[in-house]
């Protein structure tokens, strides 16, 4: 890796090298803390995992195995500074977990597809990401490293540390994948049409027939946001009844298990992951319903302009609103979580997690490890990278 400037991923790792250095200097006992913080999402028999510097992805094949692997994250805050500024960073982080998101449902859609009986290839990505296939046979991200399931050796010799975790890994001919990027593109599209419909558009519709009882601006986004809620938990009951998606939410609910069992001080392991609840203070269901209820605030601002306008500015408005939101729901009650007012805000989320999370069975929690497998050793691998990037700046 060359040397140049600390960008911020740089200087995240001068941080964390700060703070393992003075933990050194207490000695002592063992304090129980968490190397890193990691989030993830239920995909098509799978699970993502996100982590620091990187992201993994696991899933179950129709054969039965587990397709498995690991990528850096490419962050535009590590990048630019300005997009680390409050509010703006919210934004960011949103718009990078959609599209991680994204592609890894499409990744698991092709895995998915697979013919139970034909030989088991890499992980596909669909196009979705510029990966180039190296004279060796492996795979490498734009950085110049390799992921966690190539055997390839990247510029900086860093992929050399990653061994395949499985016989599943094993480098033969990408096949073209059945779920491509332009499949993904107007699943996107489809999805994110639907949501405007579903979400802005009928709540200001209903609201507006009774604008004349609702003449206070205030009341009026207060019962447009109400209708906007009830909507949404009407639209997680429904889907929750169609098998496909419940094996999503058995797969969500494997994902916090697994997660929790990191966080009380233990190795990802499926067999202890058992004990733990499917319900997680950090889930996206939570900070939903703050984005819900904020937005009612912020929209009472625009007033009750005509129907047109009213969907106008919800849709312009989201922006400032989730980097809000994001400030309040993941950065201040982040860092007040046994407090009574971040208790107070995030029961709701936590009791609207019984909806969007199942039991998983044993195999689906198996799933969940890998992914958290995956990612923790590939973090490993770009801290170390960065660490040396550091130590020769």
């Amino acid at each position: 890796m060359a040397t140049h400037s600390a960008t911020g991923e740089e200087q995240a790792v001068q941080q964390d090298l700060a703070v393992a250095g003075s933990a050194g200097e207490e000695g002592g006992g063992v304090a129980c803390v968490w190397e890193n913080t990691f989030g993830g999402q239920a995909v098509i028999e799978g699970v993502m995992m996100r982590g620091k510097y990187s992201w993994g992805l696991a899933v179950r094949r129709p054969s039965g195995s587990i397709a498995r692997s690991a990528y850096p994250l490419q962050s535009l805050a590590s990048r630019y500074r300005w997009l680390r500024l409050p509010v703006v960073r919210g934004i960011i982080s949103l718009y990078e977990s959609l599209s991680l998101g994204v592609k890894a449902l499409g990744m698991s859609a092709n895995i998915g597809m697979e013919d139970p009986g034909a030989a088991e290839g890499p992980i596909s990505d669909g196009g979705t990401a510029s990966h180039d296939r190296s004279a060796a046979g492996g795979d490498k991200t734009p950085n110049g490293r390799g992921s966690a399931a190539s055997d390839s050796t990247g510029d900086d010799g860093v992929a050399a540390q990653i061994a395949p975790a499985s016989d599943d890994e094993v480098e033969l001919p990408e096949r073209p994948p059945a779920f491509g990027w332009k499949e993904l593109a107007v699943t996107v599209v489809v999805a994110v049409g639907f949501a405007v419909a579903l979400f802005i558009v009928i709540p200001l519709f209903v609201v507006k027939m009774f604008e004349e009882t609702f003449s206070n601006p205030f009341v009026f986004n207060l019962v447009e946001g109400i209708i906007r809620i009830i909507i949404f938990i009407l639209y997680i009951v429904v889907v929750s009844f169609i098998p496909d998606l419940r094996r999503v939410f058995m797969y969500h609910g494997a994902e916090h298990k697994v997660i929790h069992a990191y966080e009380s001080c233990g190795r990802p392991d499926a067999d202890r992951a058992v004990g733990f609840s499917t319900r997680h203070p950090r889930c996206g269901t939570g900070f939903l319903l703050i984005v819900m209820v904020i937005a009612v605030f912020v929209f009472a601002i625009v007033g009750k302009p005509s129907l047109p306008w009213l969907v106008l500015s919800r849709i312009v408005g989201i922006p400032l609103i989730i980097g809000v939101s994001y400030e309040i729901g993941i950065k201040w009650l982040g860092r007040h979580p046994d407090g009574f007012i971040a208790r107070f805000f995030l029961w709701p989320g936590l009791q609207l997690q019984r909806l969007t999370t199942r039991e998983p069975t044993p195999d689906q929690l198996e799933v969940a490890v890998a992914a958290l497998e995956e990612t923790m050793r590939l973090d490993e691998v770009e801290y170390k990278a960065l660490a040396d990037a550091v130590a020769r700046a």
